[in-house]
């Protein structure tokens, strides 16, 4: 509800731009750049207050659970063990599934979202675990295995069904309010997925994996004046060669999917499109890491395609190539500018807003 409060908050100061970060489920850790999936939300947003609005919960069981224990403070760890027992409660309840627009949803997400559901299930199944340890039938995705845990797990199956239902549903709803505002949203999308997700257990063809299903090489950046050891991020890579042979037609479904989300799309290091760094999975850091090249072109052709309305942010930041350059002038995508990356550098420094020579980027004062 607090959300409704600020874009008229918003409203009222003139703005006319809202950019969040990634609104996928988060992991252990709770970085929202390390999801369980680059197309599901993450239930920890779905307002509790509009579910008891459908009855689907009271007041008081609401208040049974502690959310908070310190003021102004969220507490992930005590998210984790209650938000799920109450969205249960909810979950049966509910008559989502005699609904056109719930059978509409699953259709509209087929792509991605029985995947997701299962892997979800799989994983409160196996206590948590990342994929990875998982029993080695269903960890290689097995005909029989799936099919066999597709049964076993089928009313949670459909608890995480219904979880995406209701995230989009308030999602929605909202990106309705603050649009009849004036306000757009900018959404922003790391340009790698985590490991442990749904996306490379069911696609794992498409990134540098092992016959193991371990990492070959991960992403990162190589050292810098920020850092003497580069930053390991840990990704998986893609295997830009086999996502080309299937159309890039992953990347086709992510784009189409966030374009639903956002009115604006911030692509999180954008010139790893170009050019990206790769790191042998065994390095404990960044420094043996190698640069190569990336789609390019190919690949911005196959976001353009697929994101309708919805306009593109390049987070150009790091090593501007040529290639990255050329890139993002053909593209026509704004780039950024750091106003705080000029402030120890001479009246020329290109970050300094006097120094801006395009209009076509989008200026922000710090990185976080």
């Amino acid at each position: 509800r607090e959300s409704f409060e600020f874009v008229k908050f918003l409203k009222g100061t003139g703005c006319k731009y809202w950019q969040v970060l990634p609104v996928g489920p988060t992991s252990f850790g709770d970085s929202p750049y390390q999801s369980f999936s680059a197309f599901a939300g993450n239930p920890y947003f779905i307002d509790l207050d509009f579910l008891a609005e459908e009855e689907l919960l009271t007041r008081d069981e609401i208040r049974e659970y502690q959310w908070n224990v310190k003021k102004d403070c969220i507490d992930y760890g005590i998210l984790y063990e209650n938000r799920f027992l109450i969205l249960k409660q909810a979950f049966k309840r509910s008559k989502h599934k005699d609904s056109k627009t719930y059978k509409a949803f699953c259709k509209n997400n087929k792509y991605w979202l029985d995947d997701y559901c299962l892997y979800m299930a799989l994983k409160y199944h196996f206590n948590s675990q990342e994929w990875l340890a998982w029993e080695e039938d269903i960890k290689f995705r097995e005909k029989a295995a799936i099919k066999k845990y597709t049964i076993q797990l089928e009313d949670e199956i459909d608890f995480w069904r219904f979880c995406q239902f209701k995230f989009r549903e308030q999602w929605d709803r909202l990106k309705e309010f603050a649009n009849n505002k004036g306000i757009q949203r900018i959404g922003d999308i790391p340009l790698y997925v985590a490991l442990d997700s749904a996306d490379v257990w069911v696609h794992g063809d498409l990134f540098e994996l092992d016959e193991r299903k371990k990492p070959i090489n991960v992403a990162g950046v190589p050292p810098d004046m920020f850092s003497e050891t580069g930053q390991r991020w840990g990704n998986p890579l893609y295997r830009w060669d086999k996502m080309e042979e299937s159309g890039f037609r992953w990347w086709k479904e992510r784009m189409k999917a966030s374009a639903s989300l956002y009115d604006v799309i911030r692509i999180d290091h954008f010139i790893g499109i170009v050019n990206y760094y790769s790191i042998p999975e065994e390095c404990p850091t960044a420094v043996k890491g190698k640069w190569k090249k990336g789609p390019g072109k190919k690949l911005t052709d196959v976001i353009q395609s697929s994101i309708g309305d919805a306009k593109i942010i390049a987070e150009d930041l790091g090593v501007l190539t040529e290639d990255v350059i050329s890139l993002i002038q053909e593209t026509g995508y704004p780039g950024m500018k750091i106003v705080e990356f000029g402030l120890d550098g001479p009246p020329s420094n290109e970050y300094l807003p006097h120094n801006y020579t395009t209009s076509n980027i989008v200026a922000y004062t710090g990185t976080h």
